[in-house]
Order: C-alpha cells, then sequence, then structure tokens
C-alpha cells in the first residue's frame, strides 16, 4: 500500500485591523455606466471577518486627504477578498477618485471593518429588504451571504432606480433568484427608454405597489437604504399602513458627503460632562471658538464657520478623524479609531468633548 502524504494546512492570517491598514485593488467591474466595483484584498493573504452590511474607511489622497467610508458589497461568507460598489457623484471628490485612479495594483490606506447595520437573512425571521440607487450594496451583501450559507429563508428584495439601465447587480440578482426560491424579487423604475425594454414597475415607491411587491409586508421586519428622500418616504408609507416602526431598520447615506453610517441608536454609558467652557483653536484656519458644556469638538467646529467631513456623529465611521494637537478631549467613541491612532494623539471630533483648552488641526 502506498504511504499516504499527509500535507500542511496553511492558515491565513485574520485580517486584524488594529495592526492592518493597507488593501491593493486586485480588480475593477463596470457594474452600470456610473457605477463600479472595486475588489481588494491584503498585501500578504488575510482572512477578513465582518457582517454583512458594515463599511470599511478610505483614506483617498485627493485634496490633500479625505476619509470615505463605503459599504462592503461582497459575501461574508467568502473572507479573503473584500468588496465595495461605488456610484460616481458628481463634484465627489471620493467617488471620482476611485472611478478615474483606483486600478489593480494600487494600495489604499483603510480602517474597519465596522457598523452595525446588518441582520441574518438565513434565520427564521421573514424579511423584506427595500433599497435605492447605491444603497443596494449592504443589502447585496446580505443576500449574498444567505444565498451562500444556505437558502434565505423567506426574503423579499425591493429596489428602486432611475431607470432600466441603473439597476445595480440586476443579472446576479436574477441568478440568485432562480437559484433561491424563497428570494423574491421586484424592481421599479421612474423612468424607461425605448432603449431598455421593461415589463417591471414604473414610478416611485408607493404604499400600492409595495402591496403588489411584498403583500405580506407587515408581517416583516425591514431593512431600508438609500438616499435621504427615499428613506423618508417609506418611513412616511410605512406609518400610513400602520407598520411597527419597531421592526424597521435603515442605514443612512449622505450622498453629498459620500459617507455612510448606521441611524440605529444603542445605548452606552453616558459620559461625565465638565460644566467648564473650553476654549477650541483651529491650527490649520486659525479659527477660536468657545466651547461650552457638553459641546463636541464638531459642535465647536461647525459654530466657527468650519465644515470639517463627519457622517455618523457617534464616533462609529472614522470620517472625522482629526490631530489633536494639545489639550485633553474625553472621547466616547464607537469603534471608528485603532488605539494606535489614539496613542498617536488623533481623535474623533464627533464624540470628543474637551476636558481643557485644546488645539486641534483642522
Amino acid at each position: 500500500m502506498a504511504e499516504e502524504k499527509l500535507t500542511e494546512v496553511t492558515r491565513v492570517p485574520m485580517w486584524d485591523p488594529e495592526q492592518d491598514d493597507v488593501l491593493v485593488c486586485r480588480q475593477v467591474r463596470q457594474e452600470t455606466h456610473d457605477v463600479k466595483t472595486f475588489v481588494f484584498s491584503g498585501r500578504e493573504p488575510r482572512a477578513f471577518r465582518f457582517y454583512p452590511g458594515q463599511y470599511m474607511t478610505f483614506e483617498l489622497p485627493v485634496e490633500g486627504m479625505v476619509t470615505r467610508s463605503y459599504t462592503i458589497s461582497a459575501s461574508a461568507a467568502r473572507p479573503y477578498r473584500v468588496e465595495i460598489t461605488v456610484k460616481r457623484v458628481p463634484g465627489g471628490p471620493g467617488s471620482n477618485w476611485l472611478h478615474d485612479y483606483m486600478v489593480p495594483g494600487k494600495e489604499v490606506n483603510v480602517s474597519g471593518p465596522g457598523g452595525e447595520f446588518t441582520t441574518d437573512a438565513t434565520g427564521e425571521e421573514k424579511l423584506l429588504f427595500l433599497s435605492a440607487g447605491s444603497g443596494i450594496t449592504p443589502m447585496m451583501s446580505m443576500t449574498r451571504t444567505a444565498c451562500d450559507l444556505s437558502e434565505p429563508t423567506d426574503l423579499h428584495f425591493v429596489h428602486a432606480a432611475r431607470s432600466p439601465s441603473d439597476i445595480i447587480f440586476r443579472d446576479e440578482l436574477a441568478l440568485l433568484a432562480a437559484q433561491n426560491p424563497s428570494l423574491k424579487l421586484a424592481f421599479t423604475c421612474e423612468t424607461t427608454s425605448a432603449s431598455h425594454s421593461w415589463s417591471g414597475y414604473t414610478g416611485r415607491l408607493s404604499l400600492q405597489m409595495l402591496s403588489l411587491m411584498s403583500p405580506d409586508f407587515l408581517e416583516r421586519k425591514i431593512f431600508c437604504c438609500g438616499p435621504a428622500l427615499f428613506m423618508e418616504g417609506v418611513r412616511n408609507m410605512l406609518q400610513q399602513a400602520d407598520f411597527n416602526m419597531e421592526r424597521y431598520y435603515e442605514e443612512s447615506f449622505d450622498f453629498g458627503a459620500e459617507t455612510a453610517g448606521t441611524i440605529e441608536e444603542h445605548a452606552s454609558a453616558a459620559p461625565e460632562i465638565s460644566d467648564q467652557t473650553f476654549r477650541v483653536s483651529f491650527s490649520k484656519t486659525g479659527h477660536v471658538v468657545e466651547c461650552g458644556p457638553g459641546m463636541t469638538v464638531l459642535s465647536a467646529a461647525r459654530e466657527a464657520g468650519l465644515l470639517p467631513m463627519s457622517s455618523c456623529q457617534r464616533g462609529i465611521c472614522g470620517t472625522c478623524k482629526s490631530k489633536l494637537v494639545s489639550g485633553q478631549v474625553d472621547m466616547q467613541h464607537g469603534g471608528g479609531i485603532r488605539q494606535r491612532e489614539i496613542d498617536q494623539g488623533k481623535i474623533l471630533i464627533c464624540c470628543s468633548t474637551p476636558l481643557s483648552d485644546i488645539e486641534v488641526e483642522i
């Protein structure tokens, strides 16, 4: 009998957000005329652990340096690469830089993953996903993950787009639905054209339309993501139908700033708030402002007429990361900053309140 040879299994190290911070672009895919998917992995093989619907924050070398948070659109069940799917926003520095300059082989600094907008689509609970435009990305990650792990138990996926040619992942979703009978799809387009045949719903999502797409939507847990006006319309529509809003979750995308953050509320220990007023100086602009009790550095910056980048305003996304030049703050963050960055003197200004006169590099 031939001697059996046992080969050692190569173990791929896990991506450590406290240590790993560089991704390498491996592939770029054109999804629609103004949407691209960017596929990344580590410099060395790494396995990523993230929940479907979470995002990563990218440092992009534009206008000096800007940070943008993009949802991971990939399946969490495929851990060796991450993907983001980005729509080109007119005048948007982050999305335009990615579309114009991000190519295979290029490196980018990142932090994360993070975020609380997630669910298990393989569970027993009936779900309804409502998305519009680029808001499809967290829903796509959840759906891909569920289909990779097992058939989704009972999932209705409704997506709104400007036109048939703007439906992101249209072909892939159709394939997933064909392979998973419990996944039901419905699309609606605001407009149609002679160049694209369309037999689906037309017009903005309405209560009557939703009742046809998902007749038992009142019995489902609903996850919603898209432009602010779309989500406002969905909330009004559901309230009109007497939907139990405790079963409604949304993720807010600020498309003008091209950043993303969850708006779900999570309880945390209340920080001690000083009753003193401190002076906040912004070293780059020379502005100085008084910061009253309980006021964050971000609020002080806005009082000074400054508009620093920010998104979640709860210390989750890392968009407002800045250098604390001097002084002390109380920072109650939600995971949007690494310990080594804190050790380097960086803070998240959205969740930092001064404990003394401070100077910030803004």
